[in-house]
């Protein structure tokens, strides 16, 4: 049976303890990410060469003793570096693209983030426990030492199986933080019947209009997913009002 991977995120609503935390992990990430990035760069300017994500582990992890992957735990600190890795990666692979031909805009060198934000953290299924309904994530033992914390809490979601879980992602955004859940989903294969179709038309009012070649229709309503929309929209500007631009 085939396997693929689902995705679902949850606003966290944290206690002062919590969100502090939140704030904590996602900003030692940021820093982590940019000294990950500094290496890389500067490796890349005297060699011509970018590092791997083994050998980003190794140098902030083993030989430079990165206080800020002291601070996480190493699972997660190695996965931020992996994401590293990746992204000067995939520049190469643009660079490759210019030269044969099938990219056409020159692509940028991966650049530092902004000093001081906060960057997404992601805790792997291996690194994850699951007690009494609540989800445990692992904090440094730097942490455990400076504050007497070593781990923080979520609750685990109802509609998920802990065990199809494969990674937890922890995202800031714009002051509130999300769950982004990356879970499998096995999909079962059945045979169709190609000579039938459905013809679909997208609008307002009537959101879905659906007519088969085989006599059937039917109408999916819009007014409500418009009305829900229209509050959206209302709510967003009342939060934005006197608000720089990009809040």
């Amino acid at each position: 049976m085939p396997i693929s991977y689902g995705c679902q995120q949850i606003l966290i609503t944290p206690h002062r303890e919590l969100k502090a935390i939140l704030e904590y992990v996602c900003s030692v990430s940021n820093s982590l990410t940019n000294c990950g990035i500094y290496y890389s760069r500067q490796l890349y300017f005297k060699s011509g060469k970018f590092p791997s994500s083994a050998d980003l582990h190794k140098q902030l992890g083993t030989i430079q003793k990165n206080k800020h992957y002291q601070a996480l735990y190493s699972d997660t600190a190695q996965q931020i570096l992996t994401t590293v890795a990746e992204s000067f990666k995939s520049y190469i692979g643009l660079l490759k693209g210019i030269n044969s031909g099938t990219v056409t805009q020159k692509p940028r060198l991966p650049n530092y983030r902004k000093p001081g934000g906060l960057a997404l953290a992601t805790f792997t299924r291996r690194s994850i426990k699951l007690k009494d309904g609540m989800l445990c994530f692992p904090l440094g033992t730097k942490v455990k030492a400076w504050f007497e914390i070593d781990a923080f809490y979520l609750p685990m979601p109802s509609n998920l199986d802990f065990k199809d879980i494969r990674e937890i992602r922890i995202l800031p955004r714009s002051g509130i933080f999300y769950a982004e859940f990356i879970y499998e989903v096995s999909f079962l294969l059945v045979d169709v019947d190609k000579s039938k179709v459905l013809g679909i038309d997208h609008g307002i009012d009537n959101w879905l209009t659906c007519i088969s070649n085989a006599g059937t229709s039917f109408i999916v309503d819009g007014l409500h997913l418009k009305s829900i929309n229209q509050w959206y929209n209302k709510s967003v500007a009342k939060i934005a009002l006197g608000k720089p631009q990009g809040f």
